[in-house]
């Protein structure tokens, strides 16, 4: 009974669990609309026509009757109604962006990234802008190109994207506004340490097949043939939305549109090119921008200079070589984020010797390359807030198929077919434990409380 009205103690100044875990009483409420409603479309911008199929439709009723007419009618009005819907991107006006987020001195939105970022009211919708810097010279053609395919981009494990804005070298990305906490957080909050959301075994299976699942879609099912990736998984770019704990991942089609992403030359000219990396000399230089990314400068003998940025811990090690960004990076950061969630442990961490006073690193991968050596290991490694409550056999399964995806050869890992299907099977095996087991599900007025 205690413990109980000490719970409800603490839950009463708060809405909900993540509000608890963020220590935020932020209302999840839209803002105000401060911002002007009107937009300047994609087609308007670029002098698109869009009416074309309307006006075929026309000259056919005129020139038919009866069933012909009904029938043409039908699909005059599917195509004006699918020139409605706002699947088209929209080019916002950068006075309505300015506007919107009150010049800009609107009160800074805590995201993932590192990027400045502003939650504020867009054409009647809440949404967060996010600004972001370009990485290289984007020609307009080829910016309205990507950005159209990426807005037709619908997943419910992907954040959407409405459009964007331009100004100078900056692009302003236009997302929708989710509730939640980061995962990073919900792992590792440093107001309490001993204290986690995902607390059982299904809460975390739920995290990594929703990871899963949104990124095979980028991956394989988007039908747009641009071989898109992210480019940018790590456990700070994943929401954990409320209430029901799935989740969702942020900031899809960002490094597309800024220019970060950079094509892989031909395999002929590839080859040459790793030869040379081979022989060439290496320096590498690190400045330290936040403590959750870094920028990497490598310059190699033949005075080029090549910028890699990235977060530690969850580059690959091509990427690292070469600065090119493909699914198989993807695979290796979302393996890192898998670990992550079974262990609740950093990806990478520094620790000092106090004998020596030496620094030493450690990472997630490392770890679990030992732990699953044997059992004992594994159940000392996943995660103790579990409190031992877990199939020890599908964590096995699932720790080896992140340590595939971290391979270091990029050709060994498996692709996110395969892996999404993989951790569906494992969800559904860890259900049947469950039920087998008869765990009782969580009971947040009990378990708010930290322990």
């Amino acid at each position: 009974m205690a413990l109980e009205k000490k719970c409800h103690l603490v839950r009463q100044n708060y809405q909900t669990p993540l509000e608890w875990v963020t220590g935020s009483l932020q209302s999840s409420s839209s803002p105000s609309a401060g911002g002007s409603r009107k937009h300047t479309d994609l087609s308007t911008s670029y002098g698109v026509n869009t009416n074309t199929n309307t006006n075929t439709n026309t000259n056919t009723n005129t020139n038919s009757s009866g069933t012909g007419t009904s029938s043409s009618s039908s699909r005059a009005s599917l195509a004006s109604l699918r020139n409605s819907l706002s699947e088209n991107p929209n080019i916002y006006d950068f006075s309505h962006i300015r506007k919107a987020t009150n010049n800009f001195l609107a009160k800074r939105f805590s995201s993932s990234s590192t990027s400045q970022s502003w939650r504020c009211a867009i054409r009647g919708k809440d949404v967060v802008v996010i600004q972001r810097k370009f990485r290289r010279p984007i020609e307009t053609p080829e910016l309205r190109r990507v950005l159209s395919e990426i807005c037709k981009c619908h997943h419910s494990a992907l954040i959407k994207l409405h459009g964007a804005s331009i100004s100078g070298d900056h692009i302003y990305l236009v997302y929708d506004y989710v509730a939640g906490a980061d995962l990073a957080t919900c792992l590792r909050n440093p107001k309490s340490p001993n204290f986690t959301i995902l607390s059982n075994w299904m809460s975390r299976m739920q995290v990594a097949m929703d990871l899963a699942q949104g990124l095979e879609y980028i991956h394989h099912y988007t039908g747009l043939h641009l071989g898109l990736v992210h480019n940018h998984i790590k456990s700070s770019s994943v929401i954990i939305t409320e209430p029901s704990f799935n989740a969702i991942i942020c900031h899809f089609g960002a490094s597309e549109l800024c220019g970060e992403i950079v094509r892989r030359t031909p395999p002929h000219q590839q080859n040459q090119s790793r030869l040379h990396n081979k022989t060439s000399e290496i320096e590498e230089i690190e400045e330290e921008h936040s403590s959750s990314s870094d920028s990497r400068q490598v310059k190699r003998s033949n005075s080029k200079l090549m910028k890699v940025q990235g977060t530690r811990g969850y580059m690959s090690p091509e990427f690292l070589a070469d600065g090119v960004a493909t699914a198989k990076s993807d695979v290796y950061a979302f393996g890192v984020v898998v670990l992550e969630l079974l262990s609740g442990e950093e990806a990478q961490k520094y620790r000092t010797n106090e004998a020596t006073g030496e620094i030493s690193r450690g990472t997630v991968i490392e770890a679990a390359r030992e732990a699953v050596s044997d059992t004992w290991r594994l159940r000392r490694w996943v995660d103790s807030r579990l409190r031992d409550s877990f199939p020890v056999d599908v964590a096995e399964k699932m720790t080896r198929l992140a340590l595939e995806c971290v391979d270091v050869d990029p050709e060994r890992r498996p692709d996110m077919r395969h892996v999404a299907g993989q951790i569906s099977r494992f969800f559904l095996e860890s259900k049947g434990w469950v039920e087998k087991m008869g765990t009782p599900p969580v009971d947040f007025t009990v378990s708010l409380g930290p322990r």
